[in-house]
């Protein structure tokens, strides 16, 4: 698991969130127009809108909000100015960032998405310029508990379709596979009694970059944080290795 997964899923297990809810709730919006515009709005046909329906049920959106952006998405009108746009480049001690976004305005977000590369010592730069040292991986993430046997868990996530387990986090195991293979893994993952509390396609980079001093991790996590506040930035992905008191530092 690279430095990012693990900053992300630590700040989520403190319970540090984005306060403005206003800004979440957009976000998850704009996440469940672009699912339900390019694969419909029934949920049960659409494993991707479902998915994003589960995330922003955990992050508080109401209920009334998540159906006017499946109505939004699926109807047209507003929701067919929605696109997605991903942004490469490097931030602080040399780190490739990956930004994906969804959005309605691209000027905006490109000046915001630039604005804040230069402000934190990092460079954005062409499409391509970092994506080739990042993979697609479906990623399901399983809450520990007293009861969690790891060499059965590992069992039946083999005979679920997973390649690979990650076992190194405090709350959470998380079951890598292949992204089609996302919900067939997920789906037996439950049939064999185990509950998953996330499932998603993640970029998992081929190599990472080691980052040592607390001056290069502040603002490389400024970075990270301010991009990940955006509301119209749905995913950040970056190629760090970091200790964890580094992390722990800049949450103090």
């Amino acid at each position: 698991m690279s430095g990012h997964s693990k900053w992300a899923k630590i700040k989520r297990q403190k319970g540090v969130t984005d306060v403005k809810k206003g800004a979440t709730y957009a976000r998850m919006a704009r996440e469940i127009i672009v699912a339900a515009r390019f694969g419909g709005g029934d949920p049960a046909a659409n494993f991707r809108l479902r998915q994003a329906i589960d995330r922003a049920k955990q992050d508080g959106v109401p209920n009334d909000n998540i159906q006017r952006a499946i109505e939004k998405g699926a109807g047209g009108g507003a929701g067919s100015a929605m696109e997605e746009l991903t942004y490469e480049g490097y931030g602080p001690g040399g780190v490739a960032v990956i930004v994906r976004c969804a959005t309605d305005n691209r000027n905006r977000t490109a000046g915001d998405v630039r604005s804040y590369f230069s402000k934190y010592g990092g460079n954005l730069g062409e499409t391509g310029c970092v994506g080739w040292n990042f993979e697609e991986r479906g990623e399901i993430g399983i809450e520990r508990n007293t009861k969690l046997d790891e060499d059965a868990l590992l069992q039946a996530a083999v005979e679920a379709g997973a390649d690979d387990l990650d076992t190194t986090m405090e709350d959470s195991v998380y079951v890598y596979c292949q992204p089609l293979d996302l919900e067939k893994v997920k789906t037996n993952l439950e049939k064999s009694g185990y509950k998953t509390a996330t499932a998603e396609v993640t970029m998992t980079p081929k190599s990472t970059v080691e980052v040592t001093t607390s001056d290069v991790a502040k603002q490389l996590l400024r970075l990270l944080d301010i991009l990940e506040d955006h509301e119209d930035v749905q995913n950040v992905y970056a190629n760090f290795e970091m200790d964890q008191d580094l992390m722990q530092e800049f949450l103090n």
